[in-house]
């Protein structure tokens, strides 16, 4: 019994074992059946590889450290250590090519490149220091020049990868900021008598009346305007003509001038030659009250300030703008300015004045927006939103999609399309950003396609090409350097 159970597990054995050389020497699918023959009768060993997969290789027979025989790596096995991960062609299927040609007619060889992956190529056929024979690299088949990666076009249809054209364009940057409604300093009037007086009554008693250029304010007394009309009806009584009698009277209404006497005034004594006591003091501006110093029957000085009039068509908005975007600001840009209570209604300003001082509590520095309000709605002191469109007049400039940049901290990359499903990595140097674009200084030029969407895996197919070229020239290159 034993006998025969010895004899099935032998049976058993053979029968595995044909199989397996079977399927070990069964040509590739794919491959013609000249060219399975072919690499049965002349397989050749290119080298041997450790048994346990370490990245370990020899050019001749050996064992590894636990006595196991090296594996040999036949030239139709042979892997490749190229993006994209191409099979070198063996030198039977190099022979099948050549007899039999493509469907275009026969493919030129334009040189032959190391069969390792190393940057290293010939133009006559020539073996490896292994022995291995280089590859030739047809019409056609030649590899990118190390700066390119190449992505399957079945691929990029199915990652959704998009390009977009660089062209010239203005890039409008939004700085945003906080400011404060201010009277416009320009439009503020201050009512004042030029000489002392007293006031017998009041027509615009309150203050935030609004008022209108040459309305009575007031109407007051003062002996020094008395004294001037009356030296200006002796001048016109005297009934002398010539030099003297016009420099007298001229002398006489030059009096009244100075005084601040409205011309109206002047005009209705030489008319009637009556001497009026009183005088109705005309309101010089258009606007509202916002300060009121008299009362009624109060004695006034010259100089007193009795009413401040602010014209309120026309206001400042007073921005707080942040150190680090005051390079953006400049005389002439355009701002939208939205007040609390009226957010849905944004009113357009532009900036008129940047303050020379900064702030050193806030870091800020004051910028000066001047806004209409012709319907009043604005209010003094009131906080406002303020949006700067920062670069709006300027000229356009070369930039791309921000979602086309790869950042990562300290390099900025963006991938430029070349065709045929190849993309260069292209380091940049980036400018301002605005509008979901980004200036580009130096690195791409008009005309040129970047990679808009799913950068993340032509990037990660530029890493991994990266990391094999690392590998075969640090694990190749020291067999050949010790030799």
């Amino acid at each position: 019994m034993r006998g025969l159970a010895g004899a099935v597990l032998l049976a058993i054995g053979v029968t595995a074992g044909a199989a397996a050389g079977y399927w070990y020497a069964r040509p590739p699918a794919g491959v013609p059946a000249a060219e399975g023959m072919a690499s049965a009768a002349e397989r050749k060993i290119l080298y041997y590889r450790d048994p346990s997969g370490a990245p370990n290789w020899s050019a001749e027979p050996k064992k590894d450290a636990n006595g196991r025989d090296y594996l040999p790596v036949f030239e139709d096995e042979e892997i490749s250590f190229e993006p994209g991960g191409k099979k070198p062609h063996s030198a039977s299927q190099t022979r099948v090519n050549a007899l039999v040609p493509a469907a275009g007619g026969p493919r030129k060889i334009l040189y032959y490149r190391n069969p390792m992956g190393l940057p290293d190529t010939s133009p006559v056929p020539k073996k490896d220091w292994m022995g291995m024979d280089y590859i030739p690299v047809y019409e056609g088949e030649e590899p990118d020049d190390g700066k390119t990666v190449r992505v399957s076009l079945d691929k990029i249809q199915r990652s959704g990868v998009r390009t977009e054209v660089i062209e010239p364009r203005v890039i409008v940057r939004p700085v945003r900021a906080v400011g404060t409604v201010m009277h416009d300093e320009s439009r503020l009037t201050i009512v004042a008598m030029r000489s002392d007086g007293f006031i017998e009554e009041l027509f615009v008693g309150k203050t935030g009346q609004h008022v209108h250029a040459g309305e009575p304010l007031f109407r007051v007394y003062s002996p020094d305007i008395q004294r001037a009309q009356i030296d200006l009806l002796v001048a016109m009584g005297t009934g002398q003509r010539g030099a003297d009698a016009a420099r007298t009277l001229e002398g006489a209404l030059q009096r009244l001038r100075n005084l601040a006497v409205p011309e109206s005034r002047i005009k209705e004594v030489r008319e009637t030659g009556a001497n009026p006591r009183t005088l109705d003091w005309p309101a010089p501006a258009t606007g509202d009250v916002i300060e009121k110093k008299v009362i009624n029957g109060q004695r006034v000085k010259a100089g007193d300030e009795l009413y401040r009039i602010a014209d309120h068509s026309h206001l400042w908005v007073i921005a707080d703008v942040a150190e680090a975007d005051l390079s953006a600001i400049k005389m002439g840009t355009r701002a939208t300015v939205m007040v609390r209570a009226y957010m849905a209604q944004p009113i357009a300003g532009e900036v008129t004045f940047i303050y020379p001082e900064l702030k050193a509590e806030t870091r800020t520095a004051r910028v000066r927006i001047e806004v209409p309000n012709p319907d009043g709605r604005l209010k003094v002191d009131m906080y406002a939103d303020v949006v700067f469109q920062a670069g709006a007049g300027e000229a356009p400039v070369i930039a791309v999609p921000v979602s086309a940049v790869i950042d990562s901290g300290t390099r900025q990359v963006v991938l430029v399309a070349k065709g045929e499903g190849r993309f260069e990595p292209r380091p940049v140097k980036l400018g301002v950003r605005g509008d979901g674009y980004v200036e580009v200084l130096d690195g791409v030029t008009k005309g040129e396609e970047v990679v808009t969407s799913a950068t993340f895996l032509i990037d990660a197919e530029s890493n991994l090409k990266a990391a094999l070229q690392s590998f075969t020239q640090k694990d190749f290159t020291q067999p050949e350097a010790s030799k």
